[in-house]
Parts: structure tokens; sequence; C-alpha cells
């Protein structure tokens, strides 16, 4: 059945353009089997929302604004369908620092971390040195797609990536876990799978991400054990339980000595030509339409 389809992308965090990017995709899947309309939330979205009266709101956007809770609750509001998770959802899995006390509180391998508040004057890096050691990971406590985030092998490297980060009121510094990158997709209540990247960089960075050039090997299936791979994917399930996630999760993981750290949840995956669980999906038989229109049907208001 035709539906109308507001696909939201843009909007005002620093991920802008990939979310346009993941937007555009959307919407070329799904132009010619529903009525579709873009809005970037920047320009006139309530106008925009009442004149075109979207039977579901499809929700492209990245970071903040986008995954926080802070759109979703304008959607709750406006008793609008939309697609991924709810507010308090959202908002848990974006902000780390509650992300990871949940996770800490249910037995889910986590890095070590610090919170410090960003005044350069008052950051005690002895505690730092004797708690986490070095390299940490810094990054904001509430950004996606890598950004800010910077491994410090020292305290002068801590001390200069720092003050890169000085426009950010809190940092969250944590134990830098070595081994390899684990990245599982859930959809619904359904373990997708997992696939694992070999950057050329020294991590999957935004540009490995995003950049073709990067030259990220993903490699899927994935080189695990059968108990190792089923064990990954039930962690990815059961933090999606935790914070009480809807519609499509991608969860990120380190895999070193023999056990997974689960780094962060992403509440709004990329969907992209490069994204992850789009490709997870496909090695399943699930192709990108096919994804899509499950993800429309699966809106709903009060997620």
């Amino acid at each position: 059945m035709k539906k109308k389809i507001l696909i939201l992308g843009g909007g005002y965090s620093k991920e802008h353009e990939i979310s346009l990017k993941s937007a555009k995709a959307v919407l070329k899947s799904i132009k010619d089997i529903h009525k579709v309309k873009f809005c970037d939330p920047r320009l006139n979205l309530f106008k925009t929302i009442k004149n075109f009266k979207p039977d579901v709101v499809f929700n492209a956007l990245h970071g903040r604004f986008g995954e926080d809770g802070y759109i979703q609750s304008i959607l709750e509001t406006l008793n609008l369908r939309y697609t991924h998770s709810g507010v308090t959802s959202s908002m848990s899995a974006m902000d780390k620092e509650i992300s990871k006390k949940i996770f800490i509180k249910n037995k889910i391998l986590t890095p070590k971390y610090i919170i410090i508040k960003n005044e350069l004057k008052s950051i005690n890096y002895k505690k730092i040195k004797s708690y986490l050691n070095y390299p940490v990971v810094i990054k904001p406590i509430n950004e996606g797609s890598s950004l800010d985030v910077y491994i410090c092998d020292n305290k002068l490297s801590l001390s200069l990536n720092l003050k890169k980060m000085k426009n950010y009121k809190e940092i969250l510094i944590e134990k830098y876990i070595a081994g390899r990158e684990i990245q599982v997709a859930i959809m619904g209540k359904k373990k997708l799978g997992a696939i694992e990247l070999i950057p050329k960089r020294k991590f999957y960075d935004y540009n490995a991400k995003y950049n073709a050039n990067a030259k990220t090997k993903h490699v899927i299936p994935v080189n695990l054990s059968k108990k190792n791979y089923e064990k990954v994917n039930n962690i990815a399930l059961k933090a999606h339980k935790l914070l009480n996630c809807r519609g499509i999760t991608r969860s990120d993981f380190r895999f070193y000595n023999n056990k997974f750290y689960l780094l962060e949840l992403n509440t709004q995956p990329g969907m992209t030509n490069l994204s992850l669980v789009p490709e997870i999906a496909a090695h399943k038989g699930i192709n990108f339409n096919s994804l899509i229109n499950w993800m429309i049907k699966d809106a709903s208001k009060n997620r």
C-alpha cells in the first residue's frame, strides 16, 4: 500500500553530510513505491509536516538532534509514526556515560573510563594514568561517526588533543583496547549478523568509515569460532534490549584476548553505500530495498 513518507536528513550535527547521503539512498530506494518528501529539519520542519501530513517519518538523521531523543520527542508530541528507537533509548545510547553505566550494571564488558569536565587547568593527569594507563581514547560524550575521537599514547598527546576539543563541555576518556573491530547489527528482535573491519588507518575513524579511498577492508563472514560468533551477537541483542531500542541498531566491539568489549551502541546506523548494516543485511539475503521497507513497516508511535 502506497504511503506518504517524510524522510528527515541533514540536520544540525557535524554528521550533516553523512545524514544527507543516508537520506538520499533511502529516497532512491522508495521513491517509486511510496509518495516521498525530503526535509532538512533546519528548514520549515513543522510547516512541511503540516502540509505533507506523512503516514511515516523516516529518520535518516545522525548525531545530535537526530539520534539523541530530541527529534524523537518532537515526533512523539506530533503523534507521528517514525523509524528507529524512541526518546529515552536514543538519549541513553547517544550519551556514552549513561550507556556505559547500563552495560556495566548488566555485566557487559566495556572499556574502563573517566568522564572529565573539559577545563584544562583542572585535569588530573596522574589519576588518568594510574586508573587507565596509556594509551587512552578520548571522545565527546555525545557525538557519533568517530568525530573528534583521538588515541593518545602519553600525557603530551592527551593534553594536545584535549585542547582541540575545547568546545565540548564533557569528555569521555577510556582505556584503549587493541584487537579486532567487530560490528553487529540487530533488526527488531533478530540478530542480523556481524562484520569485521580492518582499517588501513590507526582505527576505524570518520575517514575510514565514509571515504572509499581509505580502503577499509570489510570481512564478512567474520572469522570467529561458532561459540564466539554467537556470543558477540547475543551481547549486541542484550544491549539492544537493555536500552529498549527499536528498529535497527549497530553495536561496535573490540575483540581482544578472547573477550568482546562493547564500545557503544548506535540507534541510527548509516544507510550510505559504505554503511555496515545494509552490508550485513545483504549477506543474510536482505537487499537494501527490503531493509528500508521493513523499517517503514516497523515504524510506530510511542517508541
